[in-house]
C-alpha cells in the first residue's frame, strides 16, 4: 500500500510521531513499530529530497525507532501469567508519548487562558484616599430632634403618596409633520368646494393651532418648510421678523384634483 506524506508544521519527533499513531489510527499501548518507523523515516527523506533543515531530535528518534523496529523483530522473553510480554521494547517509548501528550495539553490549556486574558481588561486602581482617609462624620441629635425629622420624611412621604393616588398627569399625544401638513393644504380649500384657492394668503400664525405651545409653533414651521421644498407653497416675508404669508401653488391644487378624480373612478 502506498503511503502519502503530506508536510505540516511539527514542533518536534514526538509531535510528528504522536500525529502518525494517531493518523494510523493505533493505540499508542500497542503501537506496529515496523510500520510507524517507515512512515517516519519516509517523512524525513521527504524533508530532504524539498531542501527542509531537519532538526537534530527528529533525526536522533529516527535512529530510536529504526533500534526499536530491529528489537522487536528478535524472539519475545517468556509470556508472563497474565498473557504480556514480561520485558516489552516499546515500553519505554510509550511512557515518553504519554508524558508528551501530557505536557501538550498543558500547554494548549495555557495558550487558551492565555488568549482569553488577553481579551480582559482591567481598571487601574483609583486613588480613594480623599474618602478612606477622612474620619466619618457624625451626626449628633438628641432624641426629640431625631424624632421631629423622622415625622416631617412621614408627612412628606404621606403628602407624595395623596398626589400620586389623586392626580394622573396625561400627556397630550404630538401630532406627526404629515398631520400638520394636512391641516394646512385645508386651510387653503374653497368653501363648499374640493378645489384649493392658489389666490388667497394666509399669515403664519393661521397656520398654528395652539399660538402659546412651543412645539406646536415648530410643527407648523417645519411643516410649511416641507411644503415649500415640495412646490406646494409658497411664502413671503417683507423684512427681517416680519409676518410670513403663505400662498397655494398650482402644484397643491393639482393634488386636489387628483384625489378627486381617484374618489370618482
Amino acid at each position: 500500500m502506498a503511503y502519502k506524506v503530506k508536510l505540516n508544521a511539527f514542533e518536534g519527533p514526538f509531535d510528528l510521531l504522536v500525529y502518525l499513531i494517531e493518523n494510523a489510527r493505533m493505540s499508542i499501548y500497542d503501537i506496529r513499530v515496523s510500520e510507524i518507523t517507515t512512515q517516519y523515516i519516509e517523512y524525513l527523506n521527504e524533508m530532504q529530497r524539498l531542501d527542509v533543515n531537519i532538526a537534530s531530535e527528529f533525526m536522533v528518534l529516527a535512529a530510536e525507532l529504526i533500534e526499536l523496529k530491529s528489537k522487536m523483530l528478535l524472539p519475545h522473553a517468556p509470556v508472563s501469567e497474565d498473557g504480556t510480554y514480561e520485558d516489552d521494547p516499546r515500553s519505554e517509548l510509550v511512557a515518553k508519548l504519554l508524558e508528551y501528550k501530557r505536557f501538550k495539553a498543558i500547554s494548549e490549556m495555557l495558550r487558551s487562558r492565555e488568549e482569553e486574558n488577553r481579551r480582559i481588561y482591567t481598571k487601574p486602581q483609583e486613588d480613594i484616599s480623599e474618602f478612606t482617609d477622612s474620619p466619618d462624620e457624625v451626626l449628633t441629635l438628641s432624641m426629640p430632634q431625631f424624632a421631629a425629622a423622622f415625622n416631617l420624611f412621614i408627612e412628606k412621604k404621606k403628602k407624595v403618596q395623596l398626589i400620586q393616588d389623586h392626580y394622573q398627569r396625561i400627556e397630550r399625544q404630538k401630532i406627526s409633520a404629515e398631520q400638520r401638513a394636512g391641516f394646512i393644504k385645508s386651510l387653503f380649500v374653497l368653501n363648499g368646494s374640493e378645489a384649493v384657492d392658489t389666490g388667497r394668503v394666509v399669515p403664519f400664525n393661521d397656520l398654528v393651532p395652539d399660538k402659546n405651545d412651543k412645539y406646536d409653533m415648530a410643527l407648523s414651521f417645519t411643516a410649511m418648510l416641507e411644503m415649500i421644498k415640495q412646490r406646494r407653497l409658497t411664502a413671503q416675508q417683507a423684512s427681517l421678523f416680519a409676518e410670513i404669508f403663505v400662498r397655494a401653488t398650482e402644484r397643491l391644487n393639482k393634488e386636489e384634483n387628483d384625489n378627486d378624480q381617484q374618489t370618482l373612478d
